[in-house]
């Protein structure tokens, strides 16, 4: 119904009422984010936000500042932690506003957001003053919604265009040079050197530039969490916290729940991961590849692709990637919404090749990958994370968790 309607009305009107709902709520909560009290930290790209949003989080914690959180995972104000069952990464303009309100009112100093594409579509950002933001990746997603990457590009460079104060920026990332083309009163750009293993921050501020490089040592894996704890140490140096106070500090960040998660790691282990775009998924299956420790040992996948005609295009794509990572291919139900799940399972399965097997049900899959398992064998299971649900059709939410699925099948083959 929802669909029909939209159709039939103009997309001025539905930007106007998305404005205006805006305009509405920041009112309504008397404009939290514009508190000279309280700064408030953008982060948007296509992968990483959230681990690099609780990263930002332990530095600014640790260095004695009380924050407010709000990522994909839960929502922090000061000690108070509640998990996003809501299954949008930047919540409706009502929420985000009462959130802003309450760390206002509890004495927040920051409040870190995740800012997506969808979230910018829909006037989320506005009447929120951004004292920094942050730009991690561009990878082609959500090319459906937007009608082309450099559309999707364009939202996301609206929350450089609103922050006015600080741009923080990777400099490695092909699509860096549109950011950089948007004025602020001061830059951070940050790079790694694979040569010499070295990160490497800029800081542009008047005519003035300044460099520094260091080396980076964290518990958790992958060349992109290296981007993500440097984005994170820039924004330490934006207020105040020394380079090697937040180094220290992320020597010790023990991960994101559901972002490369060990969940059992013994005779075997089972990793858990949100990868479900495939630049993401083709990073995590190298990063386990080069932990697999014997000429035997094998990589086992369980994988699928969300529904509600979000991005088909990259469906056979994230087949193609299991294939050239993975011994064991098992494709299985993800978020399937209103669509037939099998025939999105068949869509990814057309890239994986006939070695993949395909189980609808996503307990029975799991199961599955586990019974494949040998010693010194790698299963990961991409695309949930630590989702608390499936989307079904109609609406409804089946309660899930990836993590807890594969401790009890797991015990069961016992």
């Amino acid at each position: 119904m929802v669909l029909k309607i939209k159709k039939i009305i103009p997309k001025e009107i539905f930007n106007i009422y998305h404005f205006l709902l805006a305009l509405f709520s920041a009112i309504l909560f008397r404009f939290p984010s514009f508190n000279k009290k309280i700064k408030i930290i953008g982060i948007t790209g296509t992968n990483g936000k959230s681990t690099t949003a609780e990263m930002i989080a332990e530095i600014l914690k640790n260095s004695g500042f009380k924050i407010a959180l709000l990522s994909s995972i839960h929502f922090l104000i000061g000690e108070q932690k509640i998990n996003n069952e809501l299954r949008m990464t930047m919540p409706g303009r009502f929420f985000v506003q009462k959130f802003l309100r309450k760390a206002v009112n509890c004495g927040c100093q920051f409040a870190i957001l995740e800012v997506t594409s969808e979230g910018i579509k829909q006037y989320r950002h506005k009447f929120i003053k951004f004292d920094s933001a942050v730009f991690l990746n561009l990878f082609p997603e959500h090319i459906e919604s937007h009608g082309s990457f450099e559309k999707y590009r364009k939202a996301k460079l609206e929350l450089f265009k609103v922050t006015k104060k600080t741009h923080i920026i990777n400099i490695d990332d092909e699509n860096a040079k549109y950011f950089l083309e948007i004025h602020s009163q001061k830059k951070y750009l940050f790079g790694f050197k694979k040569e010499s293993q070295k990160c490497k921050i800029e800081t542009q501020e008047k005519n003035l530039k300044k460099e520094l490089e260091f080396n980076l040592s964290l518990k958790i894996p992958g060349d992109f969490n290296i981007y993500n704890a440097m984005a994170a140490i820039c924004v330490g140096l934006e207020y105040g916290v020394k380079i090697e106070d937040s180094l220290k500090i992320l020597k010790s960040f023990k991960g994101v729940p559901g972002r490369m998660e060990e969940v059992i790691s013994d005779p075997f282990k089972v990793i858990v991961d949100y990868a479900f775009t495939p630049i993401a998924l083709e990073k995590v299956y190298q990063t386990l590849t080069s932990q697999l420790t014997t000429k035997n040992s094998r990589l086992i996948c369980v994988l699928g692709s969300a529904g509600g005609g979000r991005d088909k295009w990259k469906r056979p794509v994230l087949g193609e990637i299991a294939a050239k990572y993975c011994q064991e291919i098992i494709i299985t139900n993800e978020d399937p919404y209103d669509e037939d799940p099998w025939q999105i399972i068949e869509q990814v399965a057309r890239g994986a090749g006939k070695k993949a097997k395909k189980i609808l049900d996503r307990r029975e899959a799991i199961r599955e990958s586990l019974k494949l398992a040998q010693s010194g064998d790698v299963v990961v299971i991409t695309g949930k994370g630590c989702e608390p649900s499936i989307c079904v059709a109609k609406g409804k939410k089946i309660p899930w968790d990836d993590r807890k699925v594969a401790r009890e099948e797991f015990e069961s083959l016992r």
